[in-house]
């Protein structure tokens, strides 16, 4: 239930995601808020908080029961991200792992992958990653360079992909390659290399981050890395961007739920902080400027949570639109960095120290403005509607 509205409901949520939304932040307290500073320190969360996850039945909570899943819709996937926020997680992948990649196996894979691959998914014993952008090549995913010639019965993978989310754990990768470079974008594909003693595959350095310093984010390199056709999600080659674009609405709206969580706790923190904090004999949360700050980011933040909120009842109610989930992603990031760091500033120095969740907070949230379409794309996707 949210600290800062807690008569708030979105018009997505039912019985069954608060009874979530109560298990689901009771294990991450437990689980995840006090290994913070150690997951940061090894720049990633433990192997087997996976399998902790994926034993507490948060992995692949909108996946059928008969793969272990849930049977449950993509709000629940909301409702354990914003948990993560409000446990002031910054380690555990798990926005790319459920919302996202696991969509695309499910939503794209035949029968064989399904009952191969989700099980294992859902339970935490195979993690998930999705390799799009490389070195060159951001948004523009129809220029990717990495190719996946066919061999009989095996691609023959080429390439390199960096800021991979979940680049050390990673057990099936999901790879935006080229199976026709001749094609443009219908010459991309999606395939999965199952990663583990996969001969060519070989990753990289984790990267050296402003902010989420507990994130395995990773380089990744294919050198004649050969994996079996049987692996190609769809039909036919060549629906790889057509399949990116279908799920994006995805990624974007769990990116608004996690910035619009983000901007909730960063208020919560500074409410509290101003309420402990004395200066010239008062609680600093006593002053008119402090008490009219944060009565901006309240307002802003329930601006951010409606309108996060109201795209997903869209999708959740059977559309996927892109445009309001670029809305939603648009308004969310670029407002709760703001509403971060005046958070900060109610703290003093002390925001800066990297002790206290805030400056967490603040380093963590400024590429929520850039991952997952940068705000420029978010615009370009919204002004074609006008």
């Amino acid at each position: 239930m949210s600290q800062l509205f807690p008569d708030y409901r979105p018009l997505w949520e039912t019985d069954q995601h608060r009874e979530l939304r109560k298990h689901a932040a009771e294990f991450l307290r437990k689980e995840a808020t006090p290994h913070q500073e150690r997951w940061v320190a090894q720049h990633g969360v433990d192997r087997d908080f996976w399998n902790k996850a994926g034993d507490a039945g948060l992995l692949g909570l909108d996946l059928p029961e008969e793969f272990g899943g849930a049977g449950g819709d993509y709000a629940m996937h909301s409702v354990v991200q914003e948990e993560l926020v409000y446990a002031h997680d910054q380690c555990f992948g798990f926005s790319v792992h459920s919302p996202i990649v696991a969509h695309y196996l499910y939503a794209y894979g035949n029968d064989e992958q399904r009952k191969r691959w989700l099980p294992k998914v859902i339970s935490g014993e195979a993690v998930l990653a999705i390799a799009m952008t490389e070195p060159g090549t951001g948004s523009d995913l129809q220029s990717v360079r990495t190719t996946a010639v066919r061999d009989g019965d095996h691609y023959v993978i080429n390439g390199s992909k960096t800021f991979i989310s979940n680049g050390t754990h990673c057990d099936l990768l999901v790879i935006v390659a080229k199976t026709d470079p001749s094609q443009g974008a219908a010459g991309v594909s999606l395939i999965v290399a199952e990663t583990n003693g996969l001969a060519g595959f070989e990753r990289g350095r984790v990267l050296a981050k402003i902010g989420q310093h507990g994130q395995d984010t990773r380089e990744l390199f294919f050198t004649d890395m050969r994996v079996p056709v049987a692996n190609l999600l769809g039909e036919k080659e060549g629906l790889g961007f057509y399949q990116l674009m279908d799920q994006l609405a995805r990624e974007r709206l769990i990116i608004g739920t996690l910035c619009a969580a983000l901007a909730e706790a960063a208020v919560v923190e500074a409410i509290r902080y101003s309420k402990e904090r004395e200066a010239f004999g008062r609680p600093i949360g006593n002053f008119q400027h402090t008490k009219f700050v944060l009565a901006e980011c309240k307002t802003e933040t329930l601006a951010i949570k409606t309108l996060v909120d109201y795209a997903i009842s869209q999708y959740v109610g059977g559309k996927n639109d892109p445009m309001t989930a670029s809305m939603a992603k648009l308004f969310a990031a670029e407002k709760s960095d703001q509403v971060v760091d005046k958070c900060l500033q109610i703290f003093g120095g002390y925001g800066y120290m990297a002790e206290y969740p805030i400056a967490n907070m603040y380093t963590g949230s400024r590429v929520n403005r850039i991952y997952g379409g940068t705000s420029e794309i978010m615009k370009e996707i919204i002004s074609r509607s006008l």
